[in-house]
């Protein structure tokens, strides 16, 4: 049986803790570890971790020695992880008792897949439900994907095998990281995604995602699809020439939202090129 690892970065989220640590006990499938390392918090998360895991020996803590960020943090957590599998869970955040369960069957029916992705549900600061964020649909995989922001998106589980296969989490990056990770394994194999509600995201004023670093993860999205690019080798194929639009992070961005001014006769060279 597969064993899960469920990664999990903390900064400052000790508030929120406990309804993502009754989220994984509570889990039907059985044969899990929490792997969580906390960023040097500043509020009292160490203190609230460790009274709800003590004694469990599927829960590991460990500490970095001074602010590392997202990047590096969530390396780490794979680095650590012992299991099959894996899966990024945020602090703030939760699953449902049958998402570990529902996930692994998927890797049960087809040695196909390297991943897994299913739909997640909105949920205000006291992580009750509301609205289900229906962009996330199954991916056509192919050179050209990078729309991992709106088709692609928790609960996101991989093959460790897979990961290994890649240059793995940048450790540099503050936002984008999960984007950046799902580009690279794509680049190894296909996921599947599973059309059931598996993820809670909460919502609240102190998430990293929210409104006031829009901007950063927006420039940090275009530097990991120009790096996606670079590896894809399509900045340059068989000397034709890809316009400025693709480096520049606004233009990059724009491009996942089907607002780009790429012209179609050059974008069907490229694949014509390519053969696909």
């Amino acid at each position: 049986m597969n064993k899960v690892s469920i990664l999990i970065a903390n900064y400052n989220n000790g508030k929120y803790f406990r309804d993502c640590y009754n989220s994984i006990v509570s889990q039907s499938y059985e044969n899990w570890e929490a792997i969580i390392v906390d960023d040097c918090s500043t509020d009292d998360s160490i203190k609230i971790i460790q009274d709800l895991i003590k004694d469990d020996e599927r829960f590991r803590l460990y500490h970095n020695e001074s602010n590392k960020g997202c990047g590096y943090t969530k390396k780490k957590c794979v680095d650590l992880s012992t299991g099959d599998l894996c899966t990024f869970l945020d602090p703030d955040d939760a699953l449902y008792d049958y998402s570990l369960e529902c996930s692994v069957d998927e890797f049960r029916k087809t040695n196909k897949i390297i991943a897994t992705y299913s739909q997640l549900i909105f949920c205000n600061e006291k992580l009750n439900p509301g609205q289900v964020f229906s962009k996330i649909k199954q991916i056509s995989n192919n050179r050209f994907f990078f729309n991992t922001p709106i088709q692609l998106s928790a609960l996101f589980v991989f093959k460790k095998e897979a990961y290994l296969a890649t240059d793995g989490i940048n450790p540099n990056l503050k936002s984008a990281v999960d984007q950046d990770l799902y580009l690279k394994l794509l680049e190894v194999g296909d996921a599947k995604f599973i059309d059931e509600i598996l993820y809670k995201y909460r919502l609240h004023p102190d998430g990293i995602s929210q409104q006031n670093s829009k901007q950063n993860a927006k420039d940090s999205f275009a530097r990991v699809i120009h790096q996606a690019m670079k590896r894809r080798k399509i900045l340059s194929i068989n000397n034709i020439a890809v316009p400025k639009i693709f480096t520049t992070s606004e233009e990059i961005y724009n491009l996942l939202n089907y607002q780009t001014k790429i012209p179609y006769r050059l974008i069907n060279k490229i694949k014509s090129k390519l053969n696909i």
